[in-house]
Formats: structure tokens, sequence, C-alpha cells
């Protein structure tokens, strides 16, 4: 893992909404492909207009290049986005930790067929809460709600 060269700072929307949006939509093709990439290039006006202006979001960047981001609403995890050439080196590990310890605990939806993203929340400690047959659009998609605190987390 290379976390030690990984700082986060807050999101600036004026430098950093296009480039979380593009590393949002990267990173979604990957993991979110049985969504549909036309169903996607919807999703990313919502992200861009939306929900990176609503919630609280702090990037993680290796030196001034942003190469990941978390957006929280209060301790729900809106979305957590890794750049696809940066993935399994540690960033997402170390967003979740610098999230939990503000808020204490972290909660998120994960679709159940994005099977990476699913191993990655286990196996930092998150555990199943529930699940739903839809998505938050209504659309036939599996969503599973994890929960982690603290005393769960696996350092």
């Amino acid at each position: 893992m290379k976390i030690e060269n990984i700082t986060i700072r807050p999101f600036d929307a004026a430098g950093d909404t296009a480039i979380l949006v593009g590393i949002w939509f990267e990173a979604s093709l990957k993991a979110h492909a049985f969504i549909g990439q036309e169903r996607l290039l919807e999703q990313k006006e919502l992200i861009e207009h939306k929900y990176l202006p609503m919630a609280e979001t702090w990037v993680a960047c290796r030196g001034d290049q942003p190469v990941g981001f978390i957006s929280l609403l209060d301790s729900f995890v809106g979305g957590i986005f890794v750049s696809p050439e940066c993935q399994g080196q540690g960033v997402g590990r170390k967003l979740i930790a610098f999230a939990l310890e503000r808020k204490g605990e972290l909660a998120l939806d994960v679709y159940s067929e994005n099977e990476q993203a699913f191993r990655f929340y286990l196996s930092l400690g998150f555990e199943e809460v529930s699940r739903r047959p839809f998505d938050d659009e209504g659309l036939p998609f599996e969503l599973t709600h994890l929960r982690l605190t603290e005393a769960q987390y696996k350092r």
C-alpha cells in the first residue's frame, strides 16, 4: 500500500468539481458497469450539480493531484470514489479512516453487484444491516446498507 504520501483536504468547488466528477465517472464505469453508460451519464449531471454541492466532501491528493474523494451527509457516506489507476493503493482505506475519525461511525449503501467495493467494506469491518431490491431511483439494482463503528474498524 502507498498511503503515506496521500493527504486529505477539504473540497474546493471552483477547483475540484470537474476533476472529482471525472474520477467519479471513470470509477463508476469500472465498478457500476451493470448500470450502463447511458444511466451513468445521467447520474454524472446529478453528481456535479446536486450531490457534490450539498455534501461535506474531502479530497485525497497525491501531491497536488486529486486521486479520490469521500462525500458525507452527516455520518452517511454518500459516495467514495478513487481514480481507477490508484485503486488498491490504500486511498479508499485512508478516506474511510479519516471520515470515521471525524464522525465516530459511518453508514453507506453499496450496490450488492459491486463485489470489489462490497469486499473492501467488509475487510474494513463494516457490517451488513439490511438489503433492498431497488436503488434510490427505484431501479432494480439491489443495495446493501452497511455500518461501521470505531470498535468494528479493522486497521
